[in-house]
């Protein structure tokens, strides 16, 4: 489980700021949804956090920078050219800061022990990493890394000194290790493996062939018809293939691989054409949910007349189920986008009951649906806001910062500025000056 990630020097994120999982203990709110945690200082971690703010606050922001720290340690040592530039993109409104290292650093748990592992790098280079366990309460060494000097703990087994040696300076060794099978830091690999980040997408161009190749989750079908979308049942079919367009796909394969050996020749492109030839199959598929029609009948249609909400909607269950049935972290950027407050809300929903989250799956989702601040599964402490400074950069911070009581209505007092984290609230008019109509 996540307890804490850190962020400082990417994007609108200046200086350091953190996002916290970890219960509140000076807060009495709800609390039977909390998942207990050994390891946690409070002994319980929050199921769900939700991130407001204006536009260009800088939430996005927060989900791009888990995303670099995420894709980095699962592809660094893979991806990565000997030489290349590391794409980080530092604060650029502060010259000293584009001249700074970006920081990244999470707190997680694995059964009842507690991980820290974080990195700096700069446009070169991984500069320093580092990764402590405490087992118990006692904080031990895995390793650390400074300047291409690493050092090991004694509970660290394997091939640590051999395994140093092939990690790249644009490269993690965390990265390495894993691509190297050191089963020590297997584990703490594979917990980010499992994180699901940045799900903002555009719902008319969601390719769903990939969800309904091994069939559809049950418990989608049965969730969606649940919001009275009126689908109760789907298929899928593989369409047929004629030989023109076989030779066609097997022509534009051969070029492709071709030039992708031609152009980089040392690198692995095997896993590239297989997801070619995996997405070739996949867009043959038709697939059409079954709506029941006011005769009891089952009508078909093609999931390319679904509405946006429901293709999305799609997309994010099947997401979540996996999260669930994992228990592992799903991020998800603009939860709200092209669904109703209650289809958020019961996604909210899956995470805070014990008994849909069995092993403590969480979810962090940033929003614009200020109706979710009245909902009676979120408490002060997995309300947080993000909110731009005079000099553009992003703050944030959680609602339990503040003052206020459990009978308050958060949304009212959001929408009125009390928590800031809002865009201009003047009138609008006054954006153009004093002209009024007519004028």
């Amino acid at each position: 489980m996540l307890l804490r990630f850190g962020i400082e020097n990417h994007l609108s994120i200046r200086d350091r700021q953190e996002l916290s999982l970890v219960s509140a203990k000076a807060i009495k709110d709800k609390d039977d949804h909390l998942i207990p945690c050994a390891a946690s200082p409070s002994g319980f971690v929050v199921p769900v956090a939700v991130i407001y703010g204006a536009n260009a606050s800088g939430k996005s922001n927060w989900v791009d920078g888990f995303t670099f720290f995420r894709n980095s340690i699962l592809y660094s040592q893979t991806r990565g050219e000997p030489g290349a530039p590391i794409a980080r993109r530092p604060f650029l409104l502060d010259r000293a800061k584009q001249e700074d290292s970006t920081a990244f650093e999470a707190t997680f748990t694995i059964g009842d022990v507690r991980y820290d592992y974080g990195f700096v790098a700069d446009d070169t280079s991984f500069t320093e990493e580092w990764l402590y366990s405490t087992p118990k309460g006692r904080r031990v060494k895995l390793f650390e890394r400074e300047t291409g000097t690493f050092s090991f703990g004694r509970a660290l087994r394997g091939q640590n000194a051999a395994i140093a040696d092939l990690t790249r300076e644009n490269s993690l060794f965390l990265s390495a290790a894993a691509q190297n099978s050191h089963d020590d830091l297997m584990q703490a690999y594979i917990y980010f493996q499992s994180a699901r980040t940045d799900l903002t997408i555009s719902a008319s161009t969601i390719d769903l062939s990939e969800l309904f190749s091994g069939g559809l989750d049950d418990r989608i079908v049965r969730f969606i018809g649940g919001l009275d979308t009126g689908i109760c049942t789907y298929r899928c079919e593989e369409s047929a293939e004629d030989d023109r367009e076989k030779n066609m796909v097997e022509s534009l394969y051969d070029a492709v691989s071709g030039v992708l050996t031609r152009e980089f020749p040392k690198a692995n492109t095997s896993a590239l054409m297989q997801g070619f030839q995996q997405g070739y199959a996949l867009s043959r598929l038709k697939i059409e949910l079954g709506h029941k029609a006011e005769s009891g009948s089952v009508i078909y249609l093609n999931i390319s007349h679904e509405s946006s909400g429901t293709r999305r909607l799609l997309l994010l269950l099947h997401h979540a189920f996996k999260a669930l049935d994992q228990g592992s972290l799903l991020i998800v950027d603009e939860l709200d986008t092209s669904l109703h407050t209650q289809a958020c809300e019961a996604i909210i929903a899956l995470f805070s009951s014990r008994d849909t989250n069995p092993k403590g799956a969480q979810l962090v989702a940033t929003t614009h649906d200020t109706n979710l601040l009245r909902s009676p599964m979120l408490r002060r402490d997995q309300i947080w806001f993000t909110e731009k400074d005079e000099g553009g950069a992003t703050h944030l911070y959680p609602l339990s910062d503040f003052k206020v009581r459990k009978e308050d209505n958060l949304e009212k007092g959001y929408l009125q500025g009390r928590f800031g984290a809002i865009p201009f609230a003047g009138s609008a008019l006054a954006l153009f000056g004093d002209r009024t109509h007519g004028a």
